[in-house]
């Protein structure tokens, strides 16, 4: 609903009537309508975080990881479109919200993706020129270039993940160390 309305456009009443619940019960559990973004926000990135802490120590080396990264960024919206987009379009027009809100759950990400090419730079799996966190913001910056663009199309999820793909490639074969002679 926020998605095919819009956000700002989109009142409370409406996305209680949409939730199946009366609006009243709305405030019972957010403050405010930007509340409800956050809390979608939160909701999402957290679950990511955590899919990704529980899982990413596990995989073998860092290619491995940075492609598990990148099926499970793209994989966690390919069934909700409209979450994609309200996550993609609605937060680049919220300043406050990515300042104020979002930086947290947004941190913890960077934190796990620049650990898992700081792991890999120690193991020698990755250049050490290059920052790991710069690394983390590239790739999220790529990924989220790509969600917008699909959730904004309509293209098939099948397109999306093999897009991703291809930018976990481009990212696996940049991060390598140069060849020895």
């Amino acid at each position: 609903m926020l998605a095919r309305k819009g956000f700002h456009s989109a009142r409370v009443s409406e996305i209680a009537r949409a939730a199946g619940v009366a609006d009243g019960t709305i405030y019972l559990y957010f403050k405010s309508k930007e509340d409800i973004l956050i809390s979608l926000f939160e909701g999402h990135v957290g679950q990511l975080n955590q899919e990704l802490r529980q899982s990413v120590a596990a995989l073998p080396d860092t290619s491995a990881r940075v492609a598990h990264i990148v099926r499970c960024q793209v994989g966690s919206l390919r069934r909700q479109r409209e979450l994609a987009e309200v996550l993609s379009v609605t937060l680049r027009q919220s300043n406050r919200f990515l300042r104020q809100f979002a930086a947290p759950t947004f941190s913890e990400y960077l934190d796990i993706v620049a650990e898992v090419i700081a792991d890999g730079q120690r193991r020698g799996e990755v250049r050490e020129d290059i920052s790991p966190l710069v690394v983390a913001r590239a790739l999220f910056g790529a990924l989220d270039g790509l969600i917008l663009t699909w959730a904004l199309g309509r293209s098939p999820a099948g397109r999306l993940e093999r897009a991703a793909l291809q930018v976990a490639e481009v990212f696996i074969q940049g991060l390598r160390p140069p060849a020895t002679s």
